[in-house]
């Protein structure tokens, strides 16, 4: 038995190196193509396990982390539709990447899921949504 405020927590990580360049006014460096070593991590969380003890089946996020790094990977972020008109900050990048990963999961249990973006050692963004309705924001 839960008791109301119980929450399980579950993070899977990746890295890959993709390229953008932002958009914005006196971007300065940024303003040309550079590289980002990216540490995306992939907070699951909710009240109650599965039917296995599982917040989340961590082989189905492998996989899904899998198809996202093919997509991401050594690609120029500005050059992908999802990211037209946008400036590719890494806030927009981690609710854009929210939304696959949010899109592409199968598993009920969790509740929300956090996606934290790292693009260096000293710098992150972060987008949280709820997976238990319509994604949007919480």
């Amino acid at each position: 038995m839960t008791h109301p405020t119980d929450t399980y927590e579950l993070t899977v990580t990746r890295e890959f190196i993709a390229q953008h360049f932002l958009t914005v006014p006196d971007p300065g460096p940024e303003g040309e193509v550079n590289s980002h070593h990216f540490t995306v991590e992939l907070r699951f969380a909710g009240p109650e396990l599965g039917e296995y003890g599982y917040l989340v089946d961590i082989d189905a996020v492998e996989r899904i982390l899998d198809d996202l790094e093919a997509r991401y990977r050594d690609t120029l972020l500005n050059d992908l539709p999802e990211f037209e008109g946008l400036n590719p900050s890494i806030e927009h990048f981690a609710r854009l990447f929210g939304d696959r990963v949010a899109a592409a999961l199968e598993d009920p249990t969790p509740r929300r899921l956090t996606v934290r973006i790292w693009e260096d050692d000293v710098s992150w963004a972060s987008h949280t949504r709820r997976l238990d309705t319509d994604g949007h924001d919480e």
